[in-house]
């Protein structure tokens, strides 16, 4: 019995198991700890080290060879990938080619991914729109799909929450359809 290692169970015990260090997951993860709980993260991807694996982050368009836009040749190894609007010479590296993970395709859908710490959390193009009444009532109003069980006042706190703990910068412009953020100060 003295063989027995008690404290192991207890090490490799969690509250909660988050899959992908994405935008989802991440967050997951950071509310998750933030109430206390004993959070494992796992990720498929490599490690991100800060400015060491940005290499292309100081860089101007010009300053790339193809003033940041891809080859023809890297573009249709690619087609998936490439119709996604971040996918640029200058964050070519944070991509998933398509040849390297295929996947069959049933229906149209891009599977667009990131095997990194941070996923495609690191592909957004820094732009954070709130989806509005007019977003959240397409459906009924249209007479098409299922309606949404929600509206914009359901989650427009929630907006507000990330925000501000996101440091998200914007104008107040009071447009209906482009609902106003929690934004840093100007």
């Amino acid at each position: 019995m003295a063989n027995i290692n008690i404290d192991s169970v207890k090490e490799r015990t969690f509250d909660a198991i988050v899959i992908g260090s994405g935008i989802s997951g991440g967050w997951a993860a950071k509310e998750f700890t933030g109430k206390g709980l004993k959070t494992l993260l796992l990720e498929r991807g490599r490690d991100v080290r800060h400015i060491i694996d940005y290499p292309t982050t100081n860089k101007m368009p010009w300053e790339f060879e193809h003033r940041n836009e891809l080859p023809l040749a890297i573009r249709e190894a690619n087609p998936v990938v490439s119709r996604c609007y971040a996918f640029h010479e200058e964050t070519e590296h944070f991509f998933v080619k398509d040849k390297e993970h295929p996947y069959i395709q049933e229906k149209p859908f891009d599977w667009i991914r990131g095997y990194q710490v941070g996923g495609k959390s690191l592909l957004w193009a820094r732009q954070t729109q709130r989806w509005s009444d007019f977003d959240f009532e397409g459906p009924a109003r249209d007479g098409f799909a299922v309606d949404w069980p929600i509206r914009y006042k359901d989650i427009a706190p929630w907006y507000s929450y990330v925000e501000k703990f996101a440091g998200i910068s914007g104008n107040l412009d009071g447009i209906p359809e482009l609902p106003d953020g929690e934004f840093l100060p100007a």
